[in-house]
């Protein structure tokens, strides 16, 4: 039997802020657009939501409910670079992270266990490191499968610890009394439907045949939530180098239609893998991006490079010129980016020159390297505010070796 820990990160955004403005802990702080301006929240400290605000609401709205509460534009760059910190923690226990976004991973710590007298010992030794490193607090859920485990966090939330029993009777006592909504997949539109049918927690998908849930949801879908209503999943974590692709993602809390905020977001994801393919001495060939919309709808775009790169510039001006065509105008409720197809050499790729837009010189791709580099060093000295980008307008200087390619999941 597996053991998998989730680590889920308490309101991040918000507590990095309080955390680096001691004078800020213990008051309802705001990451997000300011009250007197169009945007929105994007975390809301526990201070912030005990008035009623959470992720995606308006801000100005927000500041109606607490006029008294401290707004803070986002720092993607300190949020990113404290991510790196926490993964690297993690990586410490076990090779077997899946990071899920930027402060949320999966770990399977089933061929560690040895070391440890028990799974609750070294999930309450990475519990009480978390703080005492990073000055922050996370919940983690302890459990025989991915999905037990992050329902666990969320229940435990914030700053606790708990573990699933692993007897299948004790899971599904452990489960029943849970709302329809914390099965995986169930929306606001699926939970209607089941409501409708009675079905109000997962003890009452528990009680109902396959095919009296498929006549409310479909064949398919009945099948996957009967299997987590009685606490099975299968899903493995998934090592980020296996399939020689490397990427971050990011889930927010509430959908999110602030498009300064999402590029703001897309941009540090980006300046985030750059790091981590060149620490590992990795070029990449192909760069994707990956957006789920509220109605969970998920679309992946994806577009070769002209040539093996490791460059921020150019890998940052490759996501913004997919999120421009991929994204629209709906709300995001994730957003990613990530590279494949990686090398360990930076031989060009054979591919049809573009007449206006040649590949990058030689010269440039020098001084790309050397700033890139310079700019670690940078950040991992005196933190990423230390440098930040520019705003980026578009992406008109790379070249387009041939057409989008994308799937729709």
């Amino acid at each position: 039997m597996r053991t998998i820990l989730h680590v889920d990160m308490d309101a991040f955004f918000a507590a990095i802020e309080q955390r680096d403005h001691p004078e800020w802990r213990g008051k309802p702080v705001i990451v997000g657009a300011p009250p007197d301006r169009r945007g929105v929240v994007s975390t809301a400290s526990y201070e912030a939501r005990a008035f009623g605000i959470h992720s995606a609401m308006p801000s100005r709205t927000a500041g109606r409910l607490c006029p008294h509460a401290l707004f803070v534009r986002p720092r993607m760059a300190v949020y990113q670079r404290e991510s790196e910190r926490l993964m690297a923690l993690l990586d410490g226990y076990t090779p077997d992270v899946e990071a899920v976004s930027v402060d949320e991973a999966f770990l399977d710590v089933t061929g560690v266990l040895h070391f440890w007298p028990d799974a609750k010992t070294l999930a309450r030794s990475l519990h009480e490191r978390i703080p005492q490193e990073l000055g922050l607090t996370a919940s983690i859920g302890v459990a025989p499968n991915k999905f037990l485990a992050k329902v666990a966090s969320d229940l435990c939330k914030p700053n606790g610890l708990l573990v699933v029993p692993s007897d299948p009777a004790a899971i599904r006592a452990f489960l029943a009394p849970l709302p329809v909504s914390r099965l995986f997949g169930v929306g606001k539109i699926t939970r209607a439907h089941l409501e409708k049918a009675g079905l109000h927690t997962i003890g009452d998908v528990q009680a109902v045949s396959e095919s009296a849930l498929a006549s409310c949801v479909g064949e398919a879908a009945a099948r996957s939530m009967r299997a987590l209503a009685f606490g099975q999943d299968e899903r493995p974590v998934a090592r980020e180098w296996e399939d020689k692709s490397l990427s971050r993602e990011t889930t927010f809390d509430t959908d999110c239609a602030d498009r300064t905020l999402l590029r703001e977001t897309l941009i540090a994801l980006v300046e985030s893998v750059g790091r981590r393919l060149r620490s590992h001495g990795r070029f990449a060939r192909t760069a994707f991006l990956k957006i789920r919309f509220p109605d969970f709808r998920t679309i992946t775009r994806q577009r070769p490079i002209p040539e093996p790169t490791d460059s921020d510039r150019l890998l940052i001006q490759t996501a913004l010129r997919l999120f421009e065509k991929a994204a629209g105008t709906e709300p995001i409720r994730l957003i990613g980016f990530g590279v494949q197809n990686l090398t360990d050499t930076q031989v060009p790729t054979p591919f049809q020159p573009d007449l206006f837009s040649p590949k990058p010189a030689p010269t440039q791709r020098r001084k790309d390297q050397r700033l890139d580099r310079v700019v670690d060093t940078v950040r991992r000295q005196f933190g990423n505010d230390a440098l930040r980008r520019g705003v980026w307008h578009g992406s008109a200087e790379i070249n387009e070796p041939e057409p989008d390619s994308g799937t729709n999941a």
